[in-house]
């Protein structure tokens, strides 16, 4: 995806998404002074199961966003090495050259793929545990149950701490980033729209999913930390303000990653040329620095027309260097945070500083989204009379993350990788936009607009503003169901799903289909979660319809 076309959507979904949904949610949770489950069943008893929606969307993301914890501790312990362990590719069994795999990718790619993850060739090899980054998870989710031993009030602390430290660090990157050669290359890329691919829905599919999980929306614990909140607390002007600081740290972030991208791509462009220059040089006896970057394509004409046959010779060796096209090459997900920074860090001076302090903010950013996610499942099981009054919060926290751990392991196998791709890609884009479409519906229809207006302003003593209303009654459901629409029928176009698998011999990625199992588990992680929401409704009709007959056989 083009950053220039995906900050346009970003922006215009933090306005008619984002911050309208978010005050949305605080001010249900405000409103009912209850958790998901409860605020929802409160609105109307066919709702209790979006809140059940909700805990089933964290339990799904706290499987698998853990493991990324887990990398990230994998490289942290392996940043203090010189030199950098991918920076260089290892030697192969008799010592004569290089790996071979190593060298068709590269030494980042190599130790991403083939030390880190040991990954089998498709989703069908399973093959067996890794037990380096097994103990690493073990480590993240050790971490994570010490935060959160003491429930939400020693969570909070340390929230605090792993939200701030980043700033920090992300500061120290941003002067470090502007300073390196090639910086402003990224920058200009990240800024400037290409607008065919604003045409593209993906674009805005991903900007709403992103603007989602960055800002908690769906997940329910939005409305389990607001229901602690007084009633009078003006939580418009905290929509306002965190959905902005949260946007604005993320455009900021992007500025960072991007002037590290365009060293990377300025660095590799460079060095292509550099090889193209010294080839021609070397097969045409010319003089050092008769080629120079500014007349090389002026000079491969000439070339080719004066020495037709000798330049056809070389011709199958001269790569076509491009700066755009090394640009383009942008990678997503954990390929961006562990192929292309390390990537640029290995070409940094004091290499290892910059990989520790990198390795450290990201482990601080992600125990940070673990804690609040591990809240919103503990915070309903700690508020539930059934399993609280058996269990201390101790013992409750304790069994979430062992459960976890236990599935988690599944991710550190050789096809765990693939495994990570299916519940990163399907456990929450479609289970999240179809929550919050009910839970819009349910206060502006069900419960009703003009009720929930006198509502906040007996609350806050505040009357609400139109751009709210217009924005919840109308354009944010409209929205969702017009990228569910694109989002369903983009799956039903493509055919079958695919992914993308490692090639050893050809040192990179190539598409495979899903094979049927796969597919039904996908199936199965949209469905447990969404199917929640018909069933729950339909289970309290059911019973109301029984005990409305149970009343009419006790009257007669």
């Amino acid at each position: 995806m083009h950053a220039g076309s995906f900050l346009v959507p970003y922006i215009i979904m933090l306005f008619v998404e984002g911050m309208p949904l978010l005050h949305l949610e605080l001010a249900v949770g405000q409103r009912m002074r209850q958790g998901s489950i409860g605020a929802w069943r409160t609105i109307s008893p066919y709702l209790g199961g979006v809140g059940i929606a909700s805990v089933v969307v964290s339990f799904f993301l706290s499987m698998y966003y853990n493991v990324i914890n887990a990398w990230a501790f994998w490289y942290l312990f392996h940043s203090f090495q010189d030199p950098l362990p991918w920076s260089v590719c290892p030697l192969n069994g008799n010592h004569t050259g290089f790996e071979e795999e190593c060298e068709k990718a590269s030494s980042t790619q190599y130790f991403w793929y083939r030390k880190t993850l040991n990954i089998s060739p498709s989703i069908q090899d399973n093959g067996s545990v890794q037990w380096e980054p097994a103990l690493c998870l073990i480590l993240a989710w050790l971490v994570v149950y010490l935060c959160t031993l003491r429930g939400t009030e020693s969570t909070g602390k340390v929230v605090y701490f792993t939200a701030l430290l980043p700033y920090c660090v992300l500061i120290i990157y941003l002067v470090r980033g502007l300073t390196l050669h090639g910086a402003t290359n990224g920058l200009v890329y990240m800024f400037t729209p290409k607008m065919e691919q604003l045409a593209n829905p993906k674009a805005w599919i991903n900007a709403a999913t992103q603007i989602f999980f960055s800002l908690g929306l769906g997940f329910g614990s939005l409305i389990a930390f607001a229901s602690y909140s007084e009633p009078s607390n003006n939580c418009q002007k905290h929509a306002i303000i965190v959905s902005l600081i949260n946007s604005s740290t993320s455009i900021f972030a992007s500025i960072v990653t991007f002037s590290i991208y365009g060293f990377k791509a300025t660095f590799n462009y460079e060095s292509c040329v550099n090889k193209v220059i010294l080839l021609l040089t070397n097969s045409f006896d010319l003089e050092d620095g008769f080629l120079t970057a500014s007349n090389l394509e002026q000079m491969k004409g000439y070339l080719a027309s004066t020495y037709p046959s000798r330049y056809s010779e070389v011709f199958p060796q001269i790569k076509n260097c491009s700066l755009e096209s090394e640009l383009d090459t942008a990678v997503q997900g954990t390929g961006l945070a562990f192929i292309v920074y390390t990537e640029a860090i290995k070409n940094m001076e004091v290499s290892q500083l910059w990989s520790a302090l990198y390795f450290f903010m990201l482990l601080m950013l992600g125990i940070g989204s673990m804690l609040g996610n591990t809240a919103a499942i503990l915070t309903p099981l700690t508020d539930s009379k059934v399993v609280s009054s058996h269990l201390p919060k101790e013992a409750i926290s304790g069994l979430v993350c062992l459960i976890n751990c236990a599935i988690g392991m599944v991710f550190t196998m050789e096809a765990g990788n693939y495994w990570f791709d299916i519940f990163n890609d399907y456990a929450a884009t479609l289970p999240l936009l179809l929550i919050v479409l009910v839970e819009t519906v349910a206060v502006c229809f069900l419960y009703g607009l003009r009720r929930f207006e006198s509502d906040l302003q007996a609350m806050t003593g505040r009357t609400l503003n139109w751009y709210w209303k217009v924005m919840w009654a109308g354009i944010s459901p409209l929205l969702i169901v017009s990228l569910l629409v694109f989002y369903l029928s983009d799956y039903i176009l493509t055919g079958t799903l695919r992914y993308q698998a490692w090639d050893a011999s050809q040192g990179q990625l190539v598409t495979k289909d899903y094979p049927p199992y796969a597919l039904a588990v996908i199936g199965l992680l949209v469905a447990s979660s969404t199917m929640c929401i018909p069933l729950v409704a339909l289970r309290t009709f059911v019973m109301r319809c029984l005990r409305r007959g149970g009343d009419t056989a006790h009257v007669a």
